[in-house]
């Protein structure tokens, strides 16, 4: 004899949310989607080519060879109601036209930036204030870069104090996850800020 409710328990059904990773060219944003993703990540990126040159700035990033050319794409599963789908954009202002099609559904997003080249970042910080989208800052830092304090970085790209801005790691599962949750978190406030 069983005690208590006899209903069958129904399986609950996963939330799917869609985040963007974004900023400017070569700051990391394929390398954070494959360091977190649980599915071997879609990426579409070609060879830098001589077509390039003179268009796709490399200064800071002399040593990248690959650019996105559409979209990165990976998925985490946080417990099991909760899956994020992560999309993340490509860099070059020749390939922002996408961005608006990207962030139809997104309920926030990333932006990374660099900063060796923090004015790559400015197109992407502008893009979610105008769209009121939530986001989160997360400086990535690289190997054998100058590293600046929070406050500094935000100053330099004049960011509202409540938007969070934290450094990390792109190439580190536990660091990415942190800015995943950190975003997760200033969106949930955001909401509860929306409807108060």
């Amino acid at each position: 004899m069983v005690s208590g409710n006899s209903e069958p328990r129904r399986a609950l059904a996963a939330t799917a949310v869609k985040i963007l990773i974004a900023g400017g060219f070569g700051v990391g944003k394929t390398t954070m989607v494959g360091s977190v993703s649980e599915v071997p990540p879609l990426r579409t990126e070609e060879q830098l080519t001589s077509v390039s040159a003179g268009v796709d700035d490399l200064s800071g990033v002399e040593g990248k060879t690959t650019t996105t050319v559409a979209l990165d794409f990976g998925r985490i599963t946080i417990n099991p109601e909760l899956i994020l789908y992560l999309f993340g954009t490509p860099g070059q202002d020749r390939f922002w036209f996408m961005w608006d099609e990207l962030t139809n559904g997104a309920l926030g997003a990333v932006v990374l930036a660099d900063t060796r080249r923090l004015d790559t970042c400015f197109p992407a910080v502008d893009f979610f204030e105008r769209r009121g989208l939530p986001f989160v800052v997360g400086v990535n830092c690289f190997d054998r870069a100058h590293r600046y304090g929070t406050e500094e970085v935000r100053g330099a790209l004049d960011v509202d104090p409540d938007v969070p801005l934290l450094l990390c790691d792109a190439r580190d599962r536990g660091s990415t996850k942190q800015v995943l949750a950190t975003l997760l978190q200033h969106v949930m406030a955001s909401a509860e800020l929306a409807a108060s």
